[in-house]
C-alpha cells in the first residue's frame, strides 16, 4: 500500500462501513479494511434474516434504551439519529417500514439489501476495500500511524478508525481483534460479558417444553437478593433445550448484571390480558363445561398442547382429578399460577451466542464529541467496540451507524 492513505477503518460491519463511506465521501483516500471474504457477516443475521436497522424514537427515548453508557452518545445521536438512519437508506434505494415497537426494518425483510446498500455506499464513495486482518498499530511519540497485517504489511495511515466489533457471534469475524489493538495503545477493557443473550434455566421441566413459542405473554425479572422487579416487558419468548430465549428474554438478559447463579427469577404471565378473577371465571366455565373430563384433558382451549403437562405438574392437582372435584382453593391456586409462572435463572449461555457483547474500550477514554482516543491522537472507535450496548429493537445498530457517521466525519476532518 502507498504512504497517502487518510482514513484506514479497521472492521466492515455497519459501523465501519458508515465510518469508511463518510470518510471517502469526504474526499479522503479511504482504506476498509476486513477479514472476512465479504462485508457485513453479522449484519446478515440480525433480526432473524430480516435486519431490524433502526428504532423510529426520539434521541431522549434512544438513551432510555442503552442500560449502561447512554448519555455518552447524546452527541453521536445529535449528529445522525434513527430519523437520519432511516432517510440514508432510502437514499441507498432501501425503503423501510415501522412495526410494533417503533422497530424499523427493509420492506423486503431482507439484511441481504441492507448489506448490499451499505456496501454500495462505500464502493460509490471510493473508499478501497482491502482483505486482511489487523494485528497490531503503529504508534509513534502517542499518534497514530498505521497498522500492521496478520502476514506482517506494514500500512501506513493519518487516521485508524477500530471498528471491529466485540466477541459475540465469533464465526462472523468478531473475536476481540478490537480489544488487543485497543490495549496496544494503553486504553482500558471493561470485561466483555454476553448481552441480549438467552438465559440457562435452574429448572428442568423447560427442557421438555423446547421449541414453544410463547406470543403475548409478560415477564418481570426479580432479583432475589434485593427482593424487587428491575425489568418487565411484554411480548414473545420462545422455550429451549437450555432454558428461554425470544426478543423479551434477550432485551431482559441486559438487566441481569452482575449474573450470579440463582439470584434472578423471570416471572412469567402466561395470561397477561385476564385479571386474577377474570381468570378464575374463565376456568370455573371450562370446568363447568367439561365438569366429567380429567383435568388433564379440560384445558385445550385455554393453553397450547405442549404446556398443559407442565403446568398440571406444576399445579399438584392430579391429572385424573375430573374437573367437577377441583376445589375453589385448587382453581385459585392454579389461575394464580399461570400468571406467575416462575423460571430461576442459573446463568446466561456463552457469550459467543449472544446478539451483542457489553464491555470493551472504556468510554471514559474516548471523546464523545469525535469518538477519537484521548490517548493516542488519530485513532478512533466506532460500534460495539466499546463499552455501550442496548436493548433488543435496532437500538444496537443505530449506535453503530452513529459512532461510525462521527468516527468518519471527525477522522476525515469534519464536524
Amino acid at each position: 500500500m502507498n504512504n497517502s492513505i487518510s482514513v484506514l477503518v479497521i472492521g466492515a460491519g455497519p459501523a465501519g462501513m458508515m465510518a469508511a463511506g463518510i470518510a471517502a465521501d469526504a474526499g479522503k483516500n479511504t482504506v476498509l479494511l476486513e477479514r472476512n471474504s465479504r462485508v457485513g457477516r453479522k449484519l446478515l443475521i440480525t433480526g432473524k434474516g430480516r435486519c431490524n436497522l433502526t428504532n423510529a424514537c426520539e434521541i431522549p427515548e434512544l438513551i432510555a434504551h442503552i442500560p449502561s453508557n447512554g448519555r455518552f452518545l447524546y452527541s453521536a445521536f445529535h449528529h445522525f439519529s434513527s430519523q437520519d438512519t432511516i432517510c440514508f437508506f432510502e437514499e441507498q434505494g432501501v425503503p423501510t417500514k415501522i412495526e410494533r415497537g417503533n422497530r424499523v426494518f427493509p420492506q423486503s425483510d431482507k439484511a441481504v439489501d441492507v448489506v448490499d446498500a451499505m456496501y454500495r455506499f462505500v464502493k460509490k464513495s471510493g473508499c478501497k476495500l482491502l482483505h486482511g486482518r489487523a494485528k497490531s498499530l503503529i504508534i509513534e511519540e502517542n499518534s497514530i500511524k498505521g497498522v500492521v497485517t496478520e502476514e506482517g504489511k506494514k500500512i501506513f495511515a493519518d487516521s485508524v478508525i477500530i471498528a471491529c466489533g466485540g466477541v459475540s457471534y465469533p464465526g462472523t469475524g468478531s473475536t476481540g481483534d478490537g480489544y488487543e489493538l485497543a490495549k496496544q495503545a494503553g486504553h482500558t477493557i471493561v470485561t466483555p460479558t454476553p448481552s441480549l443473550v438467552p438465559i440457562v434455566s435452574q429448572e428442568s421441566w423447560c427442557k421438555k417444553l423446547q421449541g414453544l413459542s410463547l406470543r403475548n405473554v409478560s415477564i418481570k425479572v426479580r432479583n432475589k437478593k434485593q427482593g424487587k422487579v428491575i425489568y418487565q416487558d411484554f411480548g414473545e419468548m420462545l422455550f429451549t433445550h437450555f432454558g428461554l430465549s425470544g426478543p423479551i428474554i434477550l432485551s431482559a438478559s441486559a438487566h441481569m448484571r452482575p449474573m450470579e447463579s440463582g439470584c434472578f427469577e423471570i416471572e412469567i404471565d402466561l395470561k397477561p390480558a385476564l385479571s386474577i378473577e377474570q381468570l378464575d371465571k374463565r376456568l370455573q366455565r371450562d370446568f363447568a363445561q367439561f365438569s366429567n373430563r380429567d383435568f388433564s384433558n379440560s384445558l385445550g382451549e385455554l393453553l397450547p398442547k405442549k404446556l398443559i403437562p407442565i403446568v398440571v405438574e406444576l399445579s399438584q392437582i392430579t391429572a385424573e382429578t375430573k374437573c367437577n372435584q377441583i376445589t375453589r382453593e385448587k382453581r385459585l391456586e392454579f389461575a394464580y399460577l399461570l400468571k406467575h409462572l416462575i423460571v430461576t435463572v442459573k446463568e446466561f449461555r456463552p457469550v459467543t451466542e449472544a446478539i451483542v457483547t457489553a464491555g470493551g474500550v472504556d468510554i471514559s477514554e474516548i471523546n464523545p464529541k469525535t469518538m477519537e482516543s484521548k490517548k493516542i491522537q488519530g485513532l478512533y472507535f466506532a460500534g460495539e467496540v466499546m463499552d455501550i450496548d442496548a436493548y433488543t429493537g435496532g437500538f444496537n445498530l443505530q449506535i453503530a451507524f452513529s459512532t461510525g457517521w462521527i468516527a468518519g466525519k471527525s477522522a476525515s476532518g469534519g464536524s
